[in-house]
């Protein structure tokens, strides 16, 4: 896990002086389909037992933060997760559709293995990191990344100097991480995605510098599973 990383824009560009904005960016929790290895994409399953718990933790973690305002995808998990969170800041959290996780098309609902088997050509596309490929019914990892982006210094450019906790999804926070680091868009990930995790950035409108990632103290002793 890493934690405590520097890297992205330079303090003086980020506002030093307090006119940045701190992202708190939040894995959903755990869900029925993460505990079965299914790709979630844009369809739905409700958080698992451990999922609940680990919400209910994630609350108690922020509840002595100075945050802002909460914002969510509008999907179920990120909406359930942001609820226990809203319950201990008492902010409303606002639903925002770009903040969704990557739509998966043909692969949806389906396990690596069972994708492999039943699509090989559109599987091999899809294991070859291509950023520009969009899987049939779906998105590309451009696509994603340009959408994400945009929320994200949107947000930023509305609310400058702000602490704002966000609930999103794997797929947004690996395209999170590239931008801030640098980071090629399909060359293979080698940082964490653990369900119901925190990673901190300063931003301004085009910039971000992370600040930690991958913070999971909250969680124990339910602890996470990383989205491999």
């Amino acid at each position: 896990m890493a934690r405590g990383i520097i890297i992205g824009a330079r303090e003086e560009d980020l506002g030093r002086n307090g006119h940045g904005t701190k992202l708190l960016l939040i894995r959903h929790g755990e869900t029925v389909w993460n505990a079965l290895g299914r790709q979630q994409g844009q369809l739905d399953t409700p958080l698992n037992e451990r999922g609940i718990a680990q919400a209910r933790r994630l609350g108690c973690a922020l509840a002595n933060r100075a945050v802002d305002r909460l914002y969510c995808s509008d999907l179920g998990r990120a909406r359930q997760t942001a609820e226990a969170i809203s319950d201990s800041l008492g902010l409303e959290a606002v639903c925002d559709a770009r903040l969704r996780e990557r739509h998966m098309g043909i692969a949806q609902g389906l396990t690596v293995e069972e994708f492999r088997l039943r699509h090989p050509v559109e599987y091999a596309r899809f294991a070859s990191g291509d950023a520009d490929w969009v899987i049939p019914g779906g998105e590309s990892l451009r696509q994603v990344h340009q959408r994400v982006v945009a929320c994200v210094d949107d947000l930023v450019g509305r609310h400058a100097g702000e602490t704002l906790a966000v609930v999103t999804h794997g797929g947004v926070l690996d395209r999170l991480f590239r931008y801030a680091c640098g980071l090629d868009l399909g060359s293979p990930r080698r940082f964490s995605l653990f369900n119901a995790s925190i990673g901190e950035f300063s931003a301004v409108p085009g910039r971000l510098k992370l600040e930690r990632w991958g913070d999971t103290h909250h969680l124990e002793p339910f602890g996470a599973e990383d989205d491999w």
